[in-house]
């Protein structure tokens, strides 16, 4: 099952760095490695949040995530979004800007690509900041009977009855760091608010299209046991959905590449493998039924997204290494699944299955 699921992530690799070496040499190969480590170090939570979307589609969508979805996550966040916004930001031309992206330039110098996509970053930051903060908040305000740090989720849950409680939490946090860095004030506040108008799209129609899958379903005579799988419109909108999620959270990654190099050719390709290899454990968790089997390990990746939406919100007025970013991410979902099989010895001592329905702990 292993090379099944990970063996187009292995072909990706070993094309991708054969073409860095020939590219620019080993020191060429020796950076895209270092990239595909810093990708899937900061995004593993991103795995975990996307099996529960992608448990929810067909096969045929599942294999489009793995193909389109790769085609999009590649050229699209890793090679060309930095690419617009630096074509935006300093109103070049697409052409301009590659070729100022293919300068070696100074990071701290003004003019250079790299400098002029830092520049960028509090507008960047607050968008993915918003995006994923919604996200966190949704799963914590919705109904649940198990949860992992009870006092805190049981405390968030009843603040989720009160109407659009996670709009108004969401739109004060967003409030608090735009008037906080009152020399970016105006760039957070915009695209901040386009953050939350694009989860609230992206998320009603991807809801709307499950619902009405759902109706077809029951017209069609589907017993109520039966596991439903979205396709077409619902598929569709459920994939939107997660090439929008999988853009929030490469935003610190495309940032924090430059950090080691500026070239974007090397950036997408060390980006790229490390992407297939998010999307290649994704299935494999979906495959494996690895959040059935550790009903704690959803709720950390989503703790990880909160921890992650807040240091993008403070990343827009202070630099925040890397290594924070993707350590405070591991350490959500290592905690999380530490306890899940914790949760799990417990209920085979009582005779019970992983699976079978589990009270808060």
């Amino acid at each position: 099952m292993v090379l099944r699921t990970f063996g187009w992530s292995f072909v990706v690799t070993a094309i991708g760095l054969l073409l860095a070496a020939l590219y620019g040499g080993p020191t060429a190969l020796f950076i895209a490695t270092i990239l595909v480590v810093l990708e899937v170090s900061l995004s593993f939570d991103n795995a975990v949040v996307n099996a529960r979307v992608l448990n929810r589609m067909s096969a045929f969508w599942q294999k489009i995530f793995l193909t389109v979805g790769i085609l999009i996550a590649v050229f699209g966040m890793r090679l060309l979004f930095p690419l617009v916004v630096v074509g935006v930001t300093a109103n070049l031309s697409p052409t301009r800007a590659w070729d100022l992206a293919m300068q070696q330039g100074d990071p701290d110098t003004p003019g250079t690509y790299s400098y002029i996509l830092n520049e960028a970053h509090p507008s960047i930051a607050a968008f993915g900041g918003m995006f994923l903060l919604m996200i966190f908040l949704s799963f914590l305000f919705e109904e649940k009977e198990v949860h992992w740090l009870v006092p805190i989720e049981r405390f968030l849950q009843r603040i989720g009855s009160l109407e659009a409680a996670e709009v108004l939490i969401a739109l004060t946090i967003l409030l608090g760091f735009a008037f906080g860095y009152e020399e970016h004030t105006e760039d957070i506040l915009v695209y901040g608010v386009v953050g939350l108008l694009t989860y609230l799209l992206v998320n009603g129609l991807g809801e709307l299209f499950s619902g009405v899958a759902d109706d077809e379903e029951e017209d069609s005579g589907v017993g109520a046991g039966s596991v439903v799988l979205a396709t077409g419109r619902a598929a569709f909108m459920l994939f939107l959905y997660l090439e929008v999620l999988d853009a929030s959270f490469s935003f610190d990654g495309v940032i924090g590449a430059f950090a080691i190099t500026s070239d974007p050719v090397i950036i997408a390709i060390g980006l790229g493998i490390g992407a297939m290899y998010v999307r290649s454990l994704t299935v494999y968790l979906v495959r494996k039924g690895t959040l059935q089997e550790y009903v704690y390990l959803e709720h950390g990746a989503h703790w990880a997204i909160g921890a992650l939406a807040v240091l993008l919100f403070v990343s827009a007025g202070h630099h925040i290494p890397e290594v924070i970013t993707g350590l405070i991410g591991v350490a959500f979902i290592a905690a999380s699944f530490l306890w899940s099989v914790r949760h799990n010895r417990i209920q085979r001592s009582e005779g019970l299955r992983p699976s079978d329905e589990v009270p808060s702990h």
